[in-house]
């Protein structure tokens, strides 16, 4: 599962993906400063089954730290959008194509109004943060709008002659998104069926409800320790719309002190430990009072926050363990719980025997509960911090 960092140059997204995911990335104070999209992985905090098993795990992938499980999320971090990017302005085009497989986005905002439509610095608070939204809300509509509408007039008659619902002829035009069926279809019921000779503006209004049905977004209200609290209020008045005030500077710097050893810190937590303050200069202690002042007034930097209601709120994911030993709860080397997937609400058995092989699901025969025991079928429904070992046949 991917999940991208979306927004205009400079406002933060190069410093919050390095502050999600400790990738190294260019940040400058300037336009552009990210071409080539970043990729790096963040990590979601849940409470780690291991706790009830009473043994350590070993994960595979990801860490677990004090009964607190890290699942891993890929994330994206691309070039910085300009108006009329969908018209390949800027580096619009390369833009929006590096987000065809993200399943979410968070919308890194300058909450602060220092910076215009191009990324620009400004004088404090005098741009309206808000009108970025609407911006990127209108750039990845006349995006999708535009895909839709290669051929679509010779396309709709064709699938009307057939009786093919235009429902399919969406989802395959979109194929390249990774929208699913359902998704497409509560689109339609959104915004309705668009005629058959449909202009591109016509388009906008269905594009629109498949960009919020398919790649939901998270407004992430960053430099919000600079920001006026009007600006934070403007954000959150948004219908539709989940703000996490942000400040991914200080998360960066948060994570590299407890990386070098400075502070104990745990991404997302509401406050950290200075280990040795005779260590400290003096700038770097000014700047941690800073952040702590932050931390008082908000609750914490924002930035986990953000990747975890992306995952667990926009997109509904819950996390389970396959294994293969259901009573030890341990791969063929006897790892504990070596494996956490993120997968949909309402996933069955036979869903995460697919995420873990092919094979698995197509000589699928039973699962068993490895909370329980109990054998279960392939429509099982899962549910959060379950168990499972597959069974199939060899």
């Amino acid at each position: 599962m991917e999940v991208g960092l979306v927004g205009k140059p400079n406002v933060g997204k190069s410093t919050f993906f390095g502050a999600a995911t400790l990738a190294p990335a260019q940040i400058a104070d300037y336009p552009f400063t990210t071409i080539e999209p970043n990729r790096g992985v963040a990590y979601v905090r849940v409470r780690c089954p291991h706790l009830d098993l009473g043994k350590p795990c070993r994960p595979v992938h990801g860490a677990c730290e004090d009964g607190t499980r890290l699942v891993p999320v890929e994330m994206l971090d691309v070039a910085g959008l300009v108006p009329k990017a969908h018209e390949g302005r800027g580096l619009g085009n390369k833009f929006l194509d590096d987000l065809r497989q993200a399943a979410a986005l968070i919308h890194v905002v300058d909450a602060s109004g220092r910076t215009d439509f191009e990324g620009n610095p400004v004088k404090d608070g005098t741009h309206d943060p808000t009108e970025d939204v609407a911006f990127l809300e209108s750039e990845l509509a006349y995006w999708i709008a535009g895909i839709l509408a290669r051929d679509w007039e010779k396309n709709a008659r064709r699938a009307s002659l057939a009786g093919t619902a235009l429902e399919r002829l969406v989802q395959e035009r979109l194929a390249g998104l990774g929208l699913t069926e359902p998704q497409v279809l509560l689109a339609v019921k959104d915004a309705g069926v668009p005629p058959i000779a449909a202009r591109v503006d016509e388009l906008v209004p269905l594009a629109n409800a498949l960009r919020r049905r398919g790649k939901p977004i998270i407004l992430a209200g960053n430099k919000a320790d600079l920001a006026p609290e009007a600006n934070l209020q403007k954000l959150r008045a948004l219908p539709g719309y989940e703000v996490v005030p942000t400040a991914a500077e200080y998360e960066l710097g948060l994570r590299r002190a407890a990386k070098a050893d400075l502070i104990d810190y745990l991404p997302g937590a509401p406050s950290f430990t200075v280990r040795d303050p005779a260590r400290l200069t003096e700038a770097q202690r000014r700047g941690l009072d800073r952040v702590r002042a932050f931390l008082a007034r908000f609750g914490s930097t924002g930035v986990q926050r953000c990747v975890e209601q992306v995952v667990f709120r926009l997109l509904d994911r819950i996390v389970v363990y396959p294994v293969e030993d259901e009573t030890h709860w341990t791969d063929k080397k006897g790892n504990v719980l070596p494996d956490a997937f993120l997968v949909p609400r309402g996933s069955t058995a036979k869903d995460l025997a697919a995420r873990v092989h092919t094979d698995l699901a197509s000589h699928f025969i039973r699962a068993i509960d490895g909370r329980t025991k109990m054998v279960v079928g392939a429509d099982h429904a899962l549910k959060d911090g379950d168990v499972v070992k597959i069974v199939a046949k060899v």
